[in-house]
């Protein structure tokens, strides 16, 4: 892994109002972290967020079964955590459904910029993480979930999808396994 990407997923205000304050700011805090070392080592930095218009017509099947006005375009809902440390030279892909490659350019961007790993964040581990990670494994890349920056509403699901996920589609490492493995690539 001498030159990865880190893709951040769904880091919205939708989703993490509900959030306790205390995990809320733990995972924006080593999120925080793991992004400002990737640009620290001019690694490029990918959030991908959900957005859907209005009337929900680009929404998933149970959203507009539903009628879940949820990260809406244009809405604070669909903003990224004010928390957060966006730097201008980052990159965002808009997504639709759980998986950041589902009919986003992430692939093109992926292979414009020469990549030869991927390191997931964010949130939820169970659904968009578990997803986008498949679908990364899916096209070959090799997928490291970073441990201190995923996490869930669902504790029992997000702990069942961190082991399935560990079980071959991915390493699972912390941020500082993650610097680590980053130090020792550049020295070798």
């Amino acid at each position: 892994m001498k030159k990865p990407a880190l893709i951040v997923i769904d880091m919205l205000n939708d989703f993490l109002d509900r959030w306790p304050p205390t995990a809320r700011i733990n995972l924006i805090d080593s999120i925080n972290a793991l992004a400002a070392e990737m640009r620290k080592r001019g690694f490029p930095v990918i959030w991908v967020r959900q957005e859907f218009e209005e009337d929900l017509r680009d929404a998933f099947l149970e959203t507009r079964a539903k009628n879940i006005h949820i990260t809406i375009r244009g809405t604070r809902g669909s903003e990224m955590a004010r928390e957060l440390n966006v730097d201008p030279s980052d990159l965002i892909v808009v997504k639709k459904r759980y998986s950041g490659f589902y009919r986003t350019n992430l692939d093109d961007l992926l292979a414009g910029l020469r990549v030869d790993a991927l390191l997931v964040a964010g949130i939820n581990t169970h659904a968009c993480v578990r997803m986008t990670a498949i679908d990364a494994y899916q096209r070959d890349w090799p997928v490291v979930v970073a441990a201190d920056c995923v996490d869930s509403y669902d504790r029992e699901h997000h702990e069942v999808s961190v082991r399935y996920l560990k079980g071959g589609i991915a390493s699972v490492l912390s941020n500082s396994e993650i610097v680590a493995l980053l130090t020792a690539a550049k020295e070798a």
